[in-house]
This record gives structure tokens, sequence and C-alpha cells, in this order.
């Protein structure tokens, strides 16, 4: 770590001042952190901006126990720093790394295996808008959800972070994608990142929509970020053997299913979230990414899809933007 970074005690960070809008954002002055034991000090270039940051500054996501009270889920930029039992050669490397929480700052602590390195087919803006997502993918529509090649999922929501990611992943892996958005522009904006059929939610019934696509058979799999009465919806629109994966409550968190139609078509119902599991668990995630997925990031096959960047300073702006609900794909702070 240069002098000047080990001499420097604070940093500038965006901070929730109480629970409400985008307007409760405020840029504070706040110790450093520092890394504990299997933990890096990142000099954060860039963090990007989700759908669980919003839900907290609302109120409704504390920060488990032990994390950063400050938002920010994932981060790109430079390790400066490590804890007890990380190699030294981490220190200088260029990475983007999925955190528990301290994002929006100019410094950040991340365990060492929920880090990455950043090829150069990415630019660091890139790098922060992959973790969440690609891990928030990767750990439901293939570990959970079991996709296989040549099945079909329907993932709502198409063209946020989650959706855009989701159809990427999807199609580099041999799957057919139909995704649900929420106007005929999303819709086109949805097959030109490569989704084989997108469908209005607003002016079409989703429903009778995939029972035209697929033939009256349905699709294998829902990804779906929406619950409440959306899933016996989606139980509709699974075939026998069908998984149904629920990652986020959007729509609310009740629902009223026909237990007899699980049975009957042997329905498998269930999900995730990522903020809580163990960096034990994320670790492992991190590792097959690395393994399975990584190449063809490095490659150049698979990126975000990018929405807009904003200082960080402007943190109350860019919620504002993905709460307006025209974002297509990630929103991303700009830190460095």
């Amino acid at each position: 770590m240069p002098v000047s970074e080990l001499l420097q005690k604070e940093m500038t960070a965006v901070a929730i001042s109480e629970a409400g809008g985008p307007e409760v954002l405020k840029a504070v002055t706040v110790d450093m952190p520092q890394p504990k034991p299997d933990e890096v000090l990142i000099r954060v270039a860039a963090a990007g901006v989700n759908r669980p940051d919003v839900v907290q500054r609302m109120g409704l996501y504390p920060a488990p126990p032990g994390a950063s009270p400050l938002p920010g889920l994932e981060v790109s930029g430079t390790v400066v720093g490590l804890g007890e039992n990380v190699e030294p050669e981490w220190i200088g490397r260029k990475i983007c790394a999925l955190t528990n929480g301290g994002g929006y700052a100019e410094y950040c602590v991340a365990p060492v295996g929920q880090c990455l390195d950043v090829p150069d087919s990415l630019t660091m803006e890139e790098a922060a808008a992959l973790p969440e997502t690609l891990f928030t993918v990767w750990g439901n529509l293939f570990n959970r959800g079991f996709a296989r090649e040549d099945e079909t999922v329907l993932v709502h929501g198409g063209t946020s972070g989650i959706g855009t990611m989701a159809i990427k992943l999807g199609k580099l892996f041999g799957l057919k994608v139909i995704v649900t958005c929420g106007s005929d522009q999303k819709c086109t904006a949805a097959k030109q990142i490569g989704a084989d059929h997108a469908i209005n939610y607003k002016s079409q019934d989703f429903v009778e929509e995939i029972k035209k696509i697929t033939d009256g058979q349905g699709v294998e799999i829902v990804l779906d970020m929406v619950a409440g009465d959306y899933v016996a919806r989606n139980l509709k629109c699974l075939k026998q053997d069908g998984r149904h994966v629920t990652i986020a409550v959007q729509g609310g968190v009740q629902a009223t299913i026909n237990m007899a139609q699980v049975m009957m078509n042997r329905l498998t119902l269930t999900g995730s979230t990522l903020r809580p599991q163990s960096a034990e668990r994320k670790a492992l995630m991190a590792d097959e990414i690395y393994r399975y997925v990584w190449p063809d990031v490095a490659a150049g096959k698979l990126k975000p899809v990018m929405d807009e960047c904003f200082p960080l300073a402007e943190a109350a702006r860019a919620h504002a933007h993905m709460e307006a609900g025209d974002h297509i794909g990630k929103i991303v702070l700009k830190v460095e």
C-alpha cells in the first residue's frame, strides 16, 4: 500500500442517514475499514447499484450482523491491504468482489474468496457490475434450478440487471430464454440482448403466451423476482418436473398455490437470498464461476449490460434512476 494510503485514516462514503427515499443517501466522512482475517482491503474504482441497496435504504433489508452498514454489495478496484492468512501476491491486483456491504465508499473490505481478477476484456465499471448479478444468477439458475442445455427458462424482469445477466448467461450455456418486460421498447431491448422471446406483461397474459411459445408444453424453470400472486401463475407455466426459483419478493411475500398441482406435476419450489449466505458458500460459488464462467468473461464473450454510470456523490440520483424503472441493465457508481 502506498505511504499516503497507510497514513490515511478516513475516507468518503455514502451512508443511509435514515430509512426513506433516495434523498437519505448522504456523503459522509468515516473511518477506513480494516481487513479482518481472510479479507482484503480494496481501493474502490466503481461500485454496482442493486435492488437490495434500495430495499436496505428503505429500512426493509438491514445489514447482517458484522457487515458494514454502508450500502454496496459489489465493487471493482485494487487490493491495497491484506488481513491475516491472505497471500502477499494479492497486493496490487485489480479485482472485482462480492462484498457484504460497504461498496459505496473509497475503500471497502471483502473476503478474499469472493474476489475475482479483472481481465483485460472488462473496464473497471463493467467489472463492478458483474459480481452481484453473476453470483445470483449462477447460484439460482444453475445450482438451485439445475438448468441444463436445451432447457427453457422464463425470467421475469428481463431488462433488469438480474434479467440481462440471466439472458446472457443462459444463452452462453445453451438455454432457451423467455423474458417478461414492462414495455414494447424493453421487449425489443431484451431480444437484442439475446432473449429468444420477450412478453410485455402489461399488454399480454404471460401464462397464455408461454403456452403459445412452447406449444402447450411449458418451461423447465421459472426465475422469479416478483413472488406474490405471480407464483400461482408461474406454476401454470411449468412443465412436469419443473423448477420454480424465487430470488426476490417485489410483488409480496405471501402466495396461495394449488399443492395438488405441485404434486401432480412433481414441481420443485426453491429460492435463495445471497447476502446472508456464509463466506464459505460464497467462496465455493466464486470458485465455480472462476472455473466455468470466467474463461468466457476473459474472452469477451460475457459482459454485463451497462445502463448508466453516476459519480459516487450522486448515489441518490442513481437510486432514483433505478426506482423510475426505465433502466436497461446495470447502474454503477464511479468512485475512483
